[in-house]
């Protein structure tokens, strides 16, 4: 392919991936309203959140080798139709049963990864990182435009509207892959040994265990566990929270999360790039788990959702630059794992707080552990560096 029309086919990826997140966040202004008009209680969406997560662990390594072994464009292709079908489920989900069997689509709705086969496939070696990180700018767009559009349309027009206008836009996203993405994008053989250290798989255990082994890797990936866990469950819970807690409907719902999708872009695009350039990655790792144990004490102390508003620049910067630290100490093999395992357990242990001991626990839990991290990084200093693999 010639550099022009290399280019032109990432540009039409970057919307695919921008459309994808879009559907994606679009549905979180109807899942939740729609499960709470059903009859389910916390504990139950927290059962349903974690169904998704089970399916999308199981579904990541079958995704990762239908892509090697039929290239990007087909998984991609099955993931907008998987996305196509799920929306169209969800239409017709007028009963507990049916909520959870729209959720079984998801097992192939892997957009993103998809998308980044095909920009990390057709991009020169010396431009593929910037290349993948303008895929962080895309789902910030998404997140934006699905959030806000999710809610608007679910207000005005309905949950089955919203639904099927997603069900449509997966579909212009099907067709859009058809069309513009060749039907094999790798253009350079990796090495067999390359092989053998990577996947495209989701959960690779494998990997993981090769990573463990370099100095330094164990006590970062334990401290990514540990101290990101209670903001992936409040993370994971927080459309109950929003629905339950604030009083939100879907449609200030959807503005709220399109505000969280602003802030991020305005901290990954103007702030963390600066911080990375003068500041040890030690320096930046400490900074951001203080600052999420501060953010977990005024979470515990809030009583509305003008008090949340303030705690979401403070919190997404903590998390930004504790996302971007330690995926950079460990490479980015171990972050969908850790994704993925959140989504399948912090539901559920996010339903039972919630039921027990109300939206405070979360904040203290977060406080007090990243306040036990912080404390151990500050004994420890910056010895065991990761050595980078």
């Amino acid at each position: 392919m010639e550099p022009a029309a290399k280019q032109k086919v990432i540009y039409i990826t970057y919307l695919i991936a921008a459309l994808d997140i879009t559907w994606l966040f679009l549905q979180f202004s109807i899942t939740p309203y729609l499960a709470r008009r059903l009859g389910f209680d916390t504990i139950w969406f927290g059962y349903l959140q974690t169904t998704v997560g089970v399916i999308q662990l199981l579904g990541g390594p079958i995704y990762g080798r239908f892509a090697d072994v039929f290239g990007a464009r087909a998984a991609l292709s099955v993931s907008c139709l998987a996305s196509v079908v799920y929306f169209l489920l969800l239409t017709v989900a007028d009963n507990t049963f049916m909520l959870f069997v729209h959720k079984l689509p998801a097992v192939f709705m892997h957009g993103l990864p998809g998308a980044q086969m095909v920009v990390a496939d057709l991009s020169e070696n010396e431009k593929r990182a910037d290349a993948l990180g303008k895929l962080g700018l895309c789902f910030g767009i998404g997140m934006i435009a699905g959030s806000s559009l999710g809610g608007t349309l679910s207000t005005r027009f309905g949950e089955k509207f919203a639904a099927s206008f997603a069900a449509v836009g997966s579909f212009v996203s099907l067709l859009l892959v058809l069309n513009f993405i060749p039907k094999q994008t790798k253009i350079q053989t990796m090495p067999e040994s390359n092989k053998k250290g990577s996947s495209n798989s989701v959960f690779n255990l494998g990997e993981i265990t090769r990573l463990m082994k370099f100095p330094g890797v164990a006590k970062t990936f334990t401290v990514k566990i540990i101290s990101g866990l209670p903001a992936g469950i409040f993370q994971v819970m927080f459309s109950i929270i929003a629905m339950n807690f604030f009083q939100l409907k879907a449609e200030q719902n959807g503005y709220l999360m399109a505000y969280f999708g602003i802030v991020q872009m305005v901290i990954q695009g103007a702030v963390i790039g600066r911080l990375t350039s003068r500041f040890s990655e030690y320096s930046l790792l400490l900074l951001s788990v203080g600052i999420s144990s501060l953010v977990g004490l005024a979470q515990a102390m809030m009583t509305n959702v003008f008090h949340f508003c303030l705690i979401v620049m403070p919190m997404m910067f903590s998390l930004s630059v504790f996302n971007v630290i330690t995926d950079s100490m460990l490479t980015k093999s171990v972050s969908p794992c850790l994704c993925s395992l959140l989504r399948t357990v912090g539901p559920t242990i996010g339903g039972f707080l919630y039921e027990t001991y109300g939206v405070p626990s979360f904040g203290y839990i977060q406080c007090v552990i990243n306040a036990a991290v912080f404390s151990l990084l500050l004994a420890t200093g910056g010895r065991s560096q990761p050595h980078r693999p």
